[in-house]
């Protein structure tokens, strides 16, 4: 097992000291974050001898003792080699059977049923291989991550007691490069003990005398070194120009890399399916909610729509687990999802009622005749409601503006993956859509304040609509985007909803609006009020937060339905 990262003690002046505080800092929260991932390694239970002398007797003594040790990691290898023999096989096996599988429908179809349950084995088993990992793979990443913090002390301090490599840069670096070869080093043989500052003593004084070498030799050799730069620069210069399409190319790679799920195909569709039943069983469940909640006399219902955007939920799952994830990891967070996007609530009415009750009566002549009356009752009404939130919604509230903004890069590009969720298959699944492309005519642009919030707005226009955005960083929904934008041309209205927005400005007739107006709607989903807000570019178009920002044009049946009013924005 590699060795794990030494934890430092640091002296009361090293905590106080303005240089060393933030690495001081910054290497406890590791230390104790590895700490805690080294507690998570599965233990078990080792017998131990240890041999004593028993002073009276003058014999030696030998105690049995059972010691908590980590178990070992598994090999990933392990369940690969075992199988080895098997799958070869099962391989020979399928190859033999696909020969003549097509001249029996029968064969054909018992075959991918078997090779299906065959292929469900093994994903199961590697989630479950995946699952016992990775108490490991966290524990040593956090030793990586407490390795790096006392390097960035150690180097930190190497800098405070000896300054003038600074100015160096070649110093500089091997001032650097000494703190992280004593560092390695000093780990190996376990000589970090006491104080952090007795351990880095040697790694610093080390580093000083690395970086002061380095200084004279510097010295020494000063002209040499002014040619030796001036070659560098001037070959950097001409690998640069003639490199200059293939960096630009790598960027371009990296920036799709960067916006592509990193989870395999069989993981995401395997927690799509898993959400999907999740919807299918409350579907059963609002199916036969009468025969499963017996005993009232009457049942109302005011049901949402049971569905989801695939994409907005691998988004989120690949957003929220900081990259890629396995199906068994995200089982919690589905659960966890679906208990947010849906609640089924019911509320019982009782009213008093009465009834007609009709009895044959006998008087003592022996009369019969009839007696009507009104008999009061008890009718009871089950109102059961199901309120579906919109996963779409959910990211706002769930996670940190830094995962937002992660979620909305994915949802922006639907992780470069169109082809994951055909919408034959899943209607709800989102497809990628081009802005609407619109040149607003020069007359307008000569007005300074509209131009000032076209110069901001035009910069997003691409950016996926998101529910709560406010930023650049998660980007948008429709009235964080114009709050956004006259914000940051002139205007200090803070975060307005579209109603907040509408209340601030006068309203304006349609033959008098004029670029740089807001045009507000009402009803675009299900709720009173304003509901949705552009910005009027002139000619009967807007700019807004769509899917995804950009223009539209209001002579569309769907605008003119929903239309509002114009409003004028007060001076700013």
């Amino acid at each position: 097992m590699e060795k794990r990262a030494p934890r430092l003690q640091f002296a009361d002046e090293e905590r106080a000291d303005p240089v060393l505080k933030k690495s001081v800092r910054r290497a406890k929260k590791t230390a104790a974050a590895a700490d805690q991932a080294q507690e998570k390694i599965p233990k078990k239970k080792v017998l131990r001898k240890q041999r004593t002398f028993d002073k009276p007797t003058g014999k030696a003594k030998v105690r049995l003792y059972f010691e908590e040790v980590d178990k070992k990691k598994p090999s990933k290898f392990t369940h690969a080699v075992r199988d080895a023999p098997r799958n070869a096989v099962l391989m020979q096996f399928h190859r033999e059977i696909r020969q003549s599988e097509d001249e029996n429908v029968g064969v054909k179809a018992a075959h991918k049923s078997e090779e299906a349950a065959e292929t469900g084995g093994r994903l199961v088993r590697s989630a479950h291989r995946s699952h016992k990992l990775k108490p490991y793979r966290k524990s040593a990443k956090t030793e990586k991550r407490l390795d790096r913090a006392n390097l960035g002390y150690l180097q930190k301090k190497a800098a405070r007691d000896d300054p003038q490599p600074s100015g160096n840069p070649l110093a500089h670096w091997r001032q650097k490069r000494a703190v992280k070869k004593q560092y390695a080093s000093a780990k190996r043989v376990g000589q970090f003990t006491g104080s952090a500052g007795k351990a880095a003593e040697n790694t610093a004084k080390t580093a000083v005398r690395e970086s002061k070498r380095a200084a004279a030799f510097v010295g020494r050799h000063r002209n040499g070194f002014l040619i030796a730069a001036g070659v560098f620069l001037v070959l950097v210069l001409l690998l640069n120009v003639l490199s200059s399409s293939s960096v630009l190319l790598e960027g371009a790679l990296s920036g799709v890399t960067a916006s592509t799920y990193p989870s395999t195909d069989d993981t995401m569709l395997g927690a799509e399916a898993a959400y999907a039943q999740k919807e299918a069983d409350l579907q059963n469940e609002i199916n036969h909610y009468q025969a499963r909640h017996p005993g009232y006399d009457e049942y109302h219902y005011d049901l949402d729509k049971i569905g989801h955007d695939p994409y907005v939920l691998v988004s989120i799952l690949t957003a929220w687990h900081g990259g890629e994830w396995t199906l068994d990891e995200v089982r919690d967070t589905l659960s966890t999802l679906f208990s947010k996007e849906y609640q089924l609530t019911q509320t019982v009415e009782t009213e008093t009622r009465t009834r007609t009750e009709t009895n044959t009566v006998t008087d003592p002549d022996g009369t019969t005749h009839t007696e009507t009356r009104q008999v009061p009752y008890t009718y009871t009404i089950c109102n059961v409601k199901l309120h579906n939130e919109d996963l779409s919604h959910l990211p706002i509230s769930i996670m940190n503006e830094d995962q937002v903004g992660v979620y909305s890069m994915y949802m922006s590009t639907l992780g470069n993956r169109p082809d994951l969720f055909p919408s034959s298959a899943y209607p709800n699944a989102s497809t990628v859509k081009k802005p609407t492309e619109y040149d607003i005519p020069p007359d307008a642009m000569a007005d300074a304040r509209f131009a000032a919030m076209m110069t901001e707005a035009r910069k997003y226009i691409g950016y996926p609509y998101v529910w709560g955005g406010s930023s650049p960083k998660t980007s948008f929904d429709c009235s964080g985007y114009v709050s956004w934008v006259i914000n940051h041309s002139g205007w200090n209205v803070g975060r307005l909803g579209a109603q907040g927005l509408c209340n601030i400005c006068t309203p304006v007739s349609p033959s008098d609006a004029k670029p740089g107006d807001l045009v507000f709607f009402e009803h675009t989903y299900d709720t009173d009020g304003v509901t949705h807000v552009g910005i009027y570019v002139g000619n009967g178009m807007m700019l807004a937060a769509g899917d995804p920002i950009g223009y539209s044009n209001l002579n569309t049946n769907y605008w003119q339905s929903h239309f509002y009013t114009f409003g004028r924005l007060p001076n700013p």
